[in-house]
């Protein structure tokens, strides 16, 4: 029995074997017919008894419709529909196209790919699809490549030079002539811009355009995190020039335009270490009883004018990038951190949105104006949750009131719907030389959540105010803050995965009730092993909120009508709707929209990218930072499944790393992704996520940014 299962399972495996061999020369193929006589013979096959079975594997795969029977006995691959256009992808160690216009992802075997890269746009021609297989191609044509400038390690020889990459955007190093290394030096990172790749060639071949530094020093590795994403790490001399010609000065002419607020008590609160201050809030009594909240953002479209090279360099750069150590500004750090800034004491120009409220946070009436406005008080969150705390310190009158006005203005928003993503954030505590010292955790506290209610109302009355101009008149062209509602299918699946922890999600009826639901589950985590991985579960369910023309409203906060208006200094979209909003104020027409809808996807799609950095600068500290810890126990829980292993964050740190799955070698381990584990077939031993597991630190790899764990 035992020697007939053996034989069996050879045969098998010299079948599949085949039919992979046979597939490759019919796709390499396409406009070919062949017999098995001449496929035998290109497979290197003499016996009879063997090209028979070539001849009876010919049929089975016409019969699964891969291919067709042209005349008898001779076969040609049956193409689906010709040629598909899409992005490349990669998922793991396989990659895929994933068609412009929707559809199932094709395969694309790593042979077939012809130098295409992740977010390249291709063309590729389709294989026809076999019963049961995923459908699969190949790469005939870039229509556009994603990047061509990449960071790694310079490897110089006496002839020649290889940038070596450590993420796997591309799977080969670059060659670089020797007269073009720009005086790089094994290594050194470098960035390396592509000059060409021809398909019959192993390695494309690139220039050296910049050399960030010696490996392993901080400001290299910085550096080199943004130039993976092709984000800038360097402020062109040229701009900061212009913005220091810029006059801080506030004219009587300059004043006499705007409303002045000087005398009104006026208030900041930011993080401690924060350098640029974008709002500030204001609160008096008027005379009518009701209350006057005021959010001033700093002026910065009247410093930065259209077309000028600070906004072209802003444009570009649409978000300031916030890395572990380090911001990097959209604006000048003059304009930034100088003369936009709010800084106490100072008098400031301002576009403010003024509320009139009651004792129950209802707003009543409201104005948008420009303004001059002076802080009297520079509160760190610290300080100003101290004074909610104990009722103490300075403008407690002020900041209490305020304090209470935002809970009832945060009660109103989660009875209509807003969800509660208030996540934990991981920081770390650096020293001067940029090496992790311990790591803390960022929560949201009443004095973060205060200035959030405020500037989320601000934001919402802009957009409300231009996007709904009232009865008859038909809204002008404007930049909203637009958040999906969630993806039905995937709702379904984490409520799925959710009730293996005992926990319930309506994913079906009214947003509300749903909204309602996915809070209940937030707060039901609280405190819970689970709670980080639920979480961030629950984000991944969600749609991105992005930029647009076109309103569809926000999601995530119930708000019909949404904008970016309260952050200039550090995001380009609010720019263009401090613009436009000014030129619909003082009655001007509207702009095309497709103008703005590109600018739109611009930013969206630097905002991405900045977080994307952001990421990576955190995973880098964090392999810095248990680097330190080699061979030290941990528990974990599990927080991701994949087919090259169980990826773990520790409770103690949050930081999280991988079990590669060659580890796990007490049995053979597949992937269930259904149900987010991994099973052993011999023993069945199960590996879920979210089950907790105490795990020994074995590697830390900075250049890759991973960490590797093992069973402890």
């Amino acid at each position: 029995m035992s020697k007939r299962n053996k034989n069996s399972g050879s045969t098998r495996e010299r079948k599949s074997d085949l039919i992979r061999n046979i597939s490759n020369i019919f796709s390499e193929n396409a406009e070919k017919t062949y017999n098995y006589k001449q496929i035998s013979t290109l497979l290197n096959i003499t016996s009879d008894s063997q090209r028979a079975f070539v001849n009876q594997l010919l049929y089975q795969l016409a019969e699964e419709d891969y291919l067709k029977e042209i005349s008898r006995g001779k076969f040609r691959i049956n193409s689906r529909s010709g040629y598909i256009t899409g992005t490349i992808d990669r998922h793991g160690v396989k990659t895929y196209l994933i068609p412009e216009d929707g559809g199932e992802m094709i395969f694309i075997s790593e042979q077939k790919t012809n130098t295409a890269m992740r977010n390249d746009v291709v063309k590729a021609r389709l294989y026809a699809q076999r019963k049961g297989q995923e459908p699969e191609g190949e790469v005939v044509e870039i229509i556009k490549r994603a990047q061509d400038t990449f960071v790694g390690e310079l490897d110089v020889s006496d002839n020649y030079a290889f940038l070596i990459i450590s993420n796997r955007i591309i799977n080969n190093d670059i060659f670089i002539p020797k007269d073009k290394l720009k005086g790089g030096k094994s290594g050194q990172i470098a960035v390396v811009k592509l000059q060409e790749w021809k398909p019959n060639l192993k390695s494309p071949v690139g220039e050296v355009i910049d050399i960030l530094g010696d490996k392993g020093n901080n400001d290299t590795e910085m550096h080199a995190i943004l130039a993976e994403f092709g984000l800038p790490y360097v402020y062109p001399a040229n701009v900061e020039a212009e913005a220091a010609k810029i006059d801080a000065g506030i004219t009587p002419e300059e004043v006499a335009k705007r409303i002045d607020l000087r005398g009104v008590t006026t208030i900041t609160i930011d993080p401690r270490d924060a350098k640029d201050f974008d709002d500030a809030i204001s609160l008096r009594k008027l005379s009518n009883g009701l209350w006057e909240a005021g959010v001033h953002i700093a002026d910065v479209t009247h410093y930065v004018r259209p077309g000028s090279i600070i906004d072209t360099e802003g444009e570009e750069r649409a978000t300031s990038v916030y890395l572990v150590d380090r911001t990097v500004p959209m604006l000048p750090e003059h304009l930034s951190n100088g003369i936009c800034s709010l800084r106490p004491n100072e008098d400031k120009l301002t576009f403010s949105v003024l509320f009139q409220m009651n004792d129950k946070a209802e707003v009543l009436n409201y104005k948008i104006a420009r303004t001059v406005t002076r802080s009297v008080r520079r509160f760190t969150y610290e300080e100003a949750q101290s004074i909610i705390e104990t009722g103490e310190g300075e403008y407690k009158e002020e900041v209490l009131m305020l304090d209470k006005l935002a809970k009832q203005l945060r009660e109103e928003r989660f009875k209509t719907g807003a969800i509660a993503f208030d996540r934990v954030e991981v920081r770390f505590e650096i020293d001067g030389k940029g090496k992790p010292l311990s790591v803390y955790f960022k929560e949201q506290k009443d004095s973060n959540k205060l200035v959030e209610e405020f500037m989320l109302l601000a934001n919402k009355t802009v957009a409300t105010h231009i996007g709904k101009p009232g009865k008859g008149l038909k809204a002008k062209t404007f930049v909203y803050r637009i958040h999906d509602v969630p993806d039905p299918d995937k709702l379904q699946n984490f409520s799925a995965f959710i009730r293996k922890f005992g926990y319930n999600l309506k994913a079906t009826g009214k947003n509300t009730q749903i909204s309602a639901s996915i809070n209940q589950l937030l707060d039901d985590v609280q405190g819970k092993k689970e709670q980080n991985l639920i979480e961030t579960l629950a984000v991944r369910s969600m749609a991105k909120a992005i930029y647009s023309t076109q309103n569809i409203g926000h999601y995530g906060l119930a708000f019909d009508y949404y904008t970016h208006f309260t952050s200039p200094i550090r995001r380009y979209p609010d720019m263009m709707v401090h613009r436009l909003l000014q030129r619909y104020l003082d009655g001007g027409s509207g702009v095309d929209a497709r103008e703005y809808e590109d600018k739109c996807e611009h930013s969206s799609n630097r905002e991405q990218l900045a977080a994307n950095a952001e990421r990576a600068s955190i995973k880098y500290k964090q392999v810095e930072f248990m680097s330190d810890r080699i061979g030290k126990v941990f528990d974990g829980v599990i927080s991701g499944i994949t087919e090259w292993g169980i990826y773990v964050e520790l409770i103690e740190n949050k930081c999280e790393g991988m079990i590669p799955i060659r580890d796990l070698d007490d049995d053979f381990y597949t992937m269930d992704e259904k149900n987010y584990c991994l099973i052993g077939r011999r023993f069945h031993k199960k590996y879920q996520l979210g089950d907790e597991v105490t795990v020994k630190v074995a590697r830390a790899n900075l250049d890759k940014r991973q960490l590797d764990f093992v069973l402890a």
